[in-house]
C-alpha cells in the first residue's frame, strides 16, 4: 500500500534538513521534551503558529501533583483511577503520580512564580479531588507562566532551532520507522524535508471539530490526524471532554472559568437559583467533571436554556481579584461582576483523552515516533480526565521520553542523509468544491448536533455519513493551511464519532442516551484504530 501522505505536490525540490531530534508543538509537552532532548541531540521544534498559540499558554488551572503532608500519591492515584470511570491504564496512573511531584520541583525551579502564602505552596482545590493538590502559578495564568518559563530555559544555550509559523503536513516513514516529517513554511510557501532519528508529536488536541470550544483556533487535531496516516495506532477517540463552565457567549474559543473558583466555593445555578448539583454527587460542584455535565445538561433541558449560572457573588470579593485576576479582569472587560454577578456558563468542549496510543515512555506503535501531552493516549485519564492532569502528564511523560532517546537513537546505525522519500507527483487542481470554511463550518455543525455531550445511534450514524460526504466532496488539498487543516479534522472527527457509535454504553465523557448504564461485561475495553496496510 502506498503511503497516504496529504502532502500537495511542488515543482520545486523541497528542502532538506537534518536532526536528531524533532518535536512538533510548543505547549507544556513539546517544551519539555525539547529542552530534556537539546542537553544532547541537535533538537528543532516546529511550531505552526508562534509558541505561545498553544492551549498550555492559555491553561488557568494548575498542575495537580501530591506535594503536601496531607496528600500522597496513593491518593492521587484513587482519585485519578475513580475519576477515569474504570478505563485508566493503572500502571501509567502510578507512573504519573510518582513521578509528578519531582517534576513539578524541577518546574518550580525554572518557573520561580508558583503562588506562596507565608512561604509555603498555596495547594487549591478541583473537581474531584479528595484533597487539595493543585498548584498554580500567577494565580490562574498558570499556563502562561510556565510557558513562558520552559521558551526562556529552551532558548537559553540554544541548541533547540526554533521554527515557528511552519505547518507539519506528514510524517516521513521509512521500513516502518519514523525518520521525520515534511512540513511547508507558511510565510514563503517552501516545503522541507525535516529527517530525524526521532520525532516526537506534542501537537495539542483538537477542539475545533466542535462548534464551541476552549482551545484556541490551532488545535485542528493535525498530530492525531498525520500520526494515523503514517500507520499508528488511535485509541479512546470517543472520549472527549466538556468543561462545565464555559463563559455563555457567540464566540469561540469560549473564555474559561477555571474549575478553581468553585474548588474556593463559587456555586452552580439553575435559572430558579438552585445549587442543583447537591444531592447528584457528594462533592457537589466539584464532582469529576461528566457527572457535573450530565447533570447540568438534564437542567438545561429542563428549563429549555442555553446556560446555567456561576455565583461566586458570597466570596470574598478581595480574595477574588488577587486568586483569579485573569477571570475577574476578563469577565470585567466583556460586562460582568464576579463579585457582583451571576456569571452565565454553559459546558464547552475543553479536552481530548484519547489520541495517538503510546507506552509508558511515550512510545508510539510507529517506531521512531514518541507523542506526549494531549495528543497522547497515555492511557493516565481513561475515560474522564482528573483537573489538572494534564499539565502534569505532558511534564512527565515528556520527561520519560527524554530518558529513552538514548536507548532508541544508539540503536538506529542508518542515517538519514542516504535515505530518499519519493513525494506526490504535481497536482493543480483549483478550490475545494463546497469552500474550506464552508466545509469546516459544517463539519463542526456535524460534530456538535450528533457527536457532542449527549449521543445517540441515528445522530452517530448521521454524523459518520456526513463526514464521509463532506470527505468525498473535497479535492486534493493545495499547498494552504486551511485546507491541510480541514483534513485532520475530517480524520479525527470521523474517528470521534465511529468509537462513539462502537461503544454502546455510557461511560465518563462518553454518554449514550439510548444507552444510558455503564457496561462492565462488554465495553471495559478501548476502542483503537490503526490503517490497513
Amino acid at each position: 500500500m502506498t503511503r497516504p501522505y496529504l502532502l500537495a505536490s511542488t515543482d520545486s525540490e523541497p528542502v532538506k534538513r537534518f536532526y536528531d531530534v524533532i518535536v512538533i508543538g510548543s505547549g507544556i509537552a513539546g517544551l519539555t521534551a525539547a529542552v530534556g532532548a537539546a542537553r544532547k541531540w541537535k533538537v528543532a521544534l516546529i511550531s505552526k503558529s508562534v509558541l505561545r498559540d498553544t492551549t498550555t499558554f492559555l491553561a488557568q488551572g494548575g498542575i495537580a501533583a501530591a506535594l503536601s503532608d496531607q496528600d500522597s500519591p496513593q491518593l492521587h492515584f484513587e482519585d485519578t483511577i475513580r475519576a477515569g470511570a474504570g478505563l485508566c491504564k493503572e500502571e501509567a496512573v502510578r507512573i504519573l503520580v510518582n513521578e509528578g511531584p519531582a517534576r513539578v520541583r524541577e518546574l518550580m525551579e525554572i518557573c520561580p512564580k508558583f503562588d506562596r502564602a507565608g512561604g509555603d505552596l498555596v495547594l487549591a482545590s478541583e473537581g474531584a479531588h479528595t484533597v487539595p493538590r493543585i498548584v498554580h502559578a500567577g494565580g490562574d495564568a498558570t499556563g502562561s507562566e510556565v510557558a513562558s518559563a520552559l521558551t526562556e530555559a529552551m532558548q537559553q544555550g540554544s541548541r533547540v532551532q526554533v521554527l515557528e509559523h511552519e505547518f507539519v503536513i506528514d510524517l516521513l516513514t521509512n521500513g516502518g520507522h519514523c525518520i521525520g516529517a515534511v512540513s511547508l513554511n507558511l510565510k514563503t510557501g517552501v516545503f522541507t524535508l525535516n529527517y530525524a532519528t526521532v520525532t516526537v508529536l506534542a501537537t495539542g488536541g483538537c477542539g475545533q471539530v466542535y462548534t464551541m470550544t476552549t482551545n484556541p483556533v490551532v488545535a485542528t487535531g493535525d498530530g492525531m490526524a498525520m500520526a494515523f496516516r503514517a500507520g499508528a495506532t488511535i485509541g479512546d477517540m470517543e472520549f472527549v471532554q466538556f468543561h462545565p463552565t464555559g463563559l455563555y457567549s457567540g464566540n469561540s474559543p469560549l473564555f474559561l472559568i477555571t474549575e478553581a473558583l468553585r474548588g474556593e466555593g463559587a456555586y452552580l445555578l439553575n435559572h430558579a437559583g438552585e445549587r442543583f448539583m447537591v444531592g447528584v454527587h457528594p462533592q457537589a460542584e466539584l464532582g469529576p467533571r461528566d457527572v457535573v455535565v450530565k447533570e447540568m445538561v438534564r437542567q438545561m433541558q429542563a428549563e429549555n436554556q442555553e446556560y446555567l449560572l456561576l455565583d461566586a457573588t458570597h466570596l470574598d470579593c478581595g480574595m477574588l481579584k488577587e486568586r483569579f485576576p485573569t477571570v475577574h479582569d476578563t469577565l470585567l472587560n466583556r460586562g460582568y461582576n464576579l463579585c457582583h454577578e451571576r456569571i452565565p456558563v454553559t459546558p464547552v468542549c475543553h479536552y481530548m483523552m484519547g489520541g495517538v496510543v503510546t507506552d509508558l515512555w511515550g512510545r508510539t506503535t510507529l517506531p521512531g515516533l514518541y507523542a506526549s501531552g494531549e495528543v497522547a493516549n497515555t492511557g493516565v485519564h481513561g475515560a474522564n480526565r482528573l483537573a489538572s492532569n494534564s499539565l502534569l502528564e505532558g511534564l512527565v511523560f515528556s520527561d520519560r521520553i527524554v530518558r529513552d532517546l538514548d536507548r532508541y537513537i544508539s540503536s538506529r546505525e542508518e542515517s538519514a542523509r542516504r535515505l530518499s522519500i519519493l513525494l506526490p507527483g504535481p497536482s493543480r487542481q483549483g478550490n475545494q468544491a463546497d469552500g474550506v470554511a464552508s466545509g469546516r463550518k459544517k463539519l463542526q455543525q456535524i460534530m456538535t448536533s450528533d457527536v457532542g455531550m449527549v449521543r445517540s445511534e441515528d445522530g452517530l450514524m448521521n454524523a459518520v455519513r456526513e463526514l464521509g460526504l463532506l470527505l468525498g466532496s473535497l479535492r486534493a488539498p493545495r499547498a494552504d493551511l486551511e485546507e491541510y487543516e480541514l483534513f485532520n479534522l475530517i480524520t479525527v472527527a470521523t474517528h470521534i464519532a465511529k468509537a462513539a457509535l462502537l461503544r454502546e454504553e455510557s461511560r465518563g465523557a462518553h454518554q449514550r442516551d439510548d444507552h444510558p448504564e455503564t457496561d462492565d461485561i462488554n465495553w471495559k475495553r478501548h476502542i483503537d484504530f490503526r490503517l490497513k496496510g
